[in-house]
């Protein structure tokens, strides 16, 4: 049996197009993820700025990518629990509140990497300023 190819071709860029509209969903719907992505634009700014290596680049990149998954993972979590539930219910809480928690814990490793990654440079240029 042969497939048809370009039916298949088109279902491949039509999942980029379902992915690209649950990005925009959730950054319009969602304050956090606002939040996380202006970070995101500061963040990169100062690599800018202050000239980083592709290391720490990388750093970041990767940081910022883990932290904005984490954010459309509970956002699809937090809808989908809220459709099967709409009523207060104690698994309810605890499914969005360990989203929430995934979220967290992604968010302080990238302020951590974020720490390792300017500290050096905010340093040298704060010392600059002094002399």
């Amino acid at each position: 049996m042969v497939k048809n190819t370009a039916v298949g071709h088109k279902k491949f860029w039509h999942s980029f197009r379902f992915a690209s509209q649950g990005i925009v969903s959730a950054f319009k719907s969602e304050l956090n993820m606002k939040v996380h992505c202006g970070l995101a634009v500061v963040v990169l700014v100062a690599a800018v700025v202050f000239r980083l290596p592709l290391a720490s680049w990388m750093l970041l990149l990767f940081s910022i990518t883990l932290v904005l998954t984490a954010e459309l993972l509970n956002t699809a979590i937090e809808a989908t629990v809220d459709l099967i539930s709409p009523e207060i219910h104690p698994l309810a809480k605890r499914a969005k509140d360990t989203a929430a928690g995934a979220v967290l814990l992604t968010a302080v490793f990238a302020v951590l990497v974020g720490v390792y990654v300017f500290y050096h440079p905010v340093m040298d240029w704060i010392s600059g300023l002094m002399s």
